[in-house]
């Protein structure tokens, strides 16, 4: 089974055009490994990592679930790993999901508008060489936060200058960071919806063998909770699960919306085959809470013509009848031919009467 996916951001059109401009950064916001700035400036490479006031704790991002009007104060560590003292920006800003299905947060020159707002940090820090520095950072979420999940991010870059062609410098923004995501308390209302589905099948023209089912459906997240998108793909008597093992999760913000395609082998071509798509959603846990999703599913049926079996039975088909066309025609060609021995005979035998009879 293979599964492909296709993300539109959460924020629609403001979101794309942020995609857009973060085309020239390093890294993704997510990873946490080292950066690179430009090979032509001083060795700089750096990390960014949730943290408590002593260091990196082994948190990959920040979870918090929180009342409106209420505020936490939480850590992030900038580490060093260049060989020159370099001062970093930090920057807070929304989070969305680019159409690759990572998570990203808004360029540079395009105004937060929700948990982006709701985190302070510091506007630099300057690590030596080697080291790393804690920085703590505010989430301050207002009394009129609508309830569920608000993403973030936050990212510490530096700015190199490039040598375009012509000669021209060019500044390029490098940042890494992290997610922060926020659930504020109230009415949590976890949802998934399913539509657009379709399947298709592909024939192997070996009729000894089952041929490939190909269902796609959108699946969107139309609650207020950051879903992980699981389930499974029935067709014809031949089920299987989505994410398929080894796969990473499937996940949505609110708003979300994937197009995935799940391939389904060995399915026999018996001409209407039906086929259902059950999805069962989880939210995510933040902070012990873990909202019930109700699943759904979603019927579509596809056309699997036999053709191949078709032309092998049409093949008998036709051997069975030149076989017996020809026993037939050998079996006349053999009857006639006794008709005319045995006519051949009665004509010799009564010639021969004729010749014997007395002549008066």
């Amino acid at each position: 089974m293979r599964v492909s996916t296709r993300t539109p951001s959460r924020a629609a059109a403001a979101l794309a055009a942020a995609a857009l401009g973060l085309a020239a950064l390093v890294g993704g916001i997510l990873l946490p490994t080292p950066a690179h700035a430009d090979d032509a400036a001083p060795d700089v490479r750096w990390s960014v990592v949730p943290a408590d006031a002593s260091g990196p704790d082994g948190r990959r991002t920040v979870d918090v679930r929180l009342d409106p009007g209420q505020s936490v104060e939480d850590h992030f560590a900038v580490r060093n790993v260049g060989d020159a003292e370099v001062t970093f920006r930090l920057t807070a800003a929304d989070g969305f999901t680019t159409p690759a299905g990572r998570f990203d947060i808004l360029a540079d020159g395009t105004a937060s508008v929700d948990a982006g707002t709701w985190i302070s940090v510091p506007e630099s820090v300057t690590v030596a060489a080697g080291a790393t520095v804690v920085v703590p950072f505010t989430i301050a979420v207002p009394a009129t936060a609508e309830p569920g999940d608000h993403a973030a991010g936050i990212t510490a870059s530096v700015l190199s200058v490039r040598r375009a062609d012509g000669g021209a410098s060019v500044g390029v923004e490098s940042r890494v960071g992290f997610r922060v995501l926020t659930r504020v308390t109230g009415e949590i209302a976890p949802a998934a919806a399913l539509d657009a589905t379709a399947a298709s099948y592909d024939i192997d023209w070996n009729p000894l063998r089952p041929g490939t089912a190909v269902v796609t459906f959108d699946v969107a997240n139309a609650g207020n909770t950051r879903l992980v998108a699981a389930g499974t793909v029935s067709v014809g008597d031949r089920t299987v699960s989505f994410p398929a093992e080894g796969e990473s999760a499937t996940e949505l913000l609110p708003g979300d919306r994937r197009t995935m395609r799940v391939v389904v082998d060995g399915v026999w071509p018996l001409v209407y085959v039906p086929a259902t798509v059950s999805l069962v959603p989880r939210a995510v846990t933040i902070a012990g809470d873990t909202p019930a999703v109700a699943p759904t599913s979603a019927e579509a049926s596809l056309w699997a013509l036999p053709a191949p079996q078709a032309i092998v039975l049409l093949g008998i088909a036709l051997l069975v009848f030149a076989l017996f066309w020809g026993r037939t025609r050998s079996r006349r060609r053999i009857d006639q031919l006794v008709a005319q021995a045995h006519e051949e005979g009665r004509r010799a035998a009564a010639a021969d009467l004729n010749q014997e009879a007395p002549r008066g």
